[in-house]
């Protein structure tokens, strides 16, 4: 399933990295397809490709950026919501 995803660290995913599970930080449990450093929310979001029972909102998932597991939560798209009468 493709999910978005917040890291809850300052990171930046990039395409192809894995997403882990936190449960076994070893195991695979899919890849990024896109992610970057937003400048707006100022931390690293993303989507990827997960097992379904990691696909739900509120989920907790691990990136693995460089050797380093990441801690990041699944998250209902968009990452922002524009506040009615701001620019």
């Amino acid at each position: 399933r493709l999910v978005a995803f917040e890291l809850i660290e300052k990171a930046v995913p990039r395409h192809g990295f894995k997403i882990l599970d936190p449960a076994e930080p070893h195991a695979v449990i899919g890849e990024v397809t896109s992610g970057n450093l937003s400048p707006l929310l100022q931390k690293g979001i993303g989507m990827g490709y997960v097992v379904p029972a990691v696909a739900q909102p509120g989920s907790s998932i691990l990136i693995d950026i460089r050797g380093k597991a990441c801690p990041a939560v699944v998250v209902k798209p968009p990452f922002y919501k524009r506040i009615p009468g701001t620019p």
